[in-house]
């Protein structure tokens, strides 16, 4: 048995063919993997695991409970320490909304909404902390204040910060409850998309990849609503999304789940092979569609009663540029194939 790395970051566990622990993985690792200097409680073990931090050989392992296998080799990243409070930034908001209460912001995409490994500064935190003095400072936990719900880094929108701790207790009450309409704008892959339907499938993270989200299980309920507003034959279509539950990439892995990826989605949004295409001037939009540096989504609208004096507020925003040109391009290519006008390159 083995648990030693050249990375101080890792914790390595090998068991021969004939070790037989008989126990769970969470709390064998808690008896093997710490150390004097650095121990590493059950809990934390599991926190970790449940993070997607643990692979059994060479896949990631998500289920605390799960029994350890002899043979296997385990490894468990510790995520490196963190400031235990994020530091203010002068970053631009384009705040759509304010009062003592709340924030309600477009927030671009590229943007990071909290603090993270490998994101720990440059976030929407540290901009939050900065237009709000060290007021916002643990609204609803130290590393997260005044998030209740937060976007992709590279998905663009609308959203809500609470400003105080009774804000941020009734924001989270109506999202938990499925009382805020959120409505997203994508772009898709494929046509055949019905005219609106209901995907009600749970969502977890990936047993393959810890980065990713799948349809499983064991994940948690996740409901999308969608609505077709317009197909673009041969390649895509541009589809409103209602969220009625929050999870993690839900709309993505949805639409790809009913085979109609984001388009430009690094992680679910399969783009079809210019083969596919029936003409060259179909795949000469499909190149630069596929080119795309984000996925196509944007949370286009946000709607909630007020959480302190109940009144009804609604926000839009439009498309962002990037987005907007994709739509146009799209809209360009179907009218050129349309009157044989040759696609121009570019």
């Amino acid at each position: 048995m083995i648990h030693s790395s050249d990375d101080p970051t890792t914790r390595l566990v090998h068991l021969a063919a004939d070790d037989i622990p008989a126990d769970r993985v969470d709390r064998f690792l808690a008896a093997h993997f710490g150390t004097p200097s650095q121990p590493l409680s059950r809990s934390r073990i599991k926190a970790l695991i449940l993070d997607g931090q643990l692979s059994e050989d060479g896949r990631t392992l998500t289920d605390p409970s799960a029994p350890v296998k002899p043979g296997a080799s385990y490894a468990l990243i510790l995520p490196p320490p963190v400031d235990a409070v994020p530091k203010a930034e002068n970053i631009a908001l384009d705040i759509l909304f304010e009062d003592a209460h709340l924030i309600v912001l477009n927030k671009p995409a590229g943007l990071v909404v909290h603090p993270a490994p490998g994101s720990l500064t440059g976030t929407l935190v540290n901009a939050l902390i900065a237009h709000c003095g060290p007021s916002l400072t643990g609204i609803g936990g130290v590393m997260r204040p005044g998030i209740v719900h937060r976007l992709d880094k590279d998905t663009s929108g609308t959203m809500v910060v609470a400003k105080t701790d009774a804000a941020h207790h009734g924001l989270t009450g109506m999202f938990a409850a499925h009382d805020i309409d959120r409505r997203y704008h994508a772009l898709v892959w494929g046509t055949s998309v019905e005219r609106d339907g209901t995907i009600d499938e749970p969502i977890g993270r990936a047993s393959y990849d810890r980065k990713r989200q799948a349809i499983t299980t064991k994940g948690r309920n996740a409901v999308t609503h969608w609505q077709l507003l317009r197909r673009f034959p041969p390649f895509g279509s541009h589809v409103e999304c209602r969220l009625e539950t929050g999870r993690t990439h839900q709309i993505r892995v949805h639409m790809a789940h009913i085979n109609h990826g984001v388009i430009g989605d690094p992680l679910y949004g399969r783009a079809p092979r210019s083969g596919q295409m029936p003409d060259n001037l179909a795949r000469t939009g499909l190149s630069q569609m596929r080119d795309f540096g984000r996925q196509a989504l944007h949370a286009a609208r946000l709607g909630f009663a007020h959480p302190i004096t109940g009144e009804a507020l609604h926000f839009e925003t439009p498309l962002p540029d990037d987005m907007a040109g994709l739509l146009a391009l799209m809209e360009r290519t179907v009218s050129d194939r349309a009157t044989g006008k040759t696609h121009p390159s570019g």
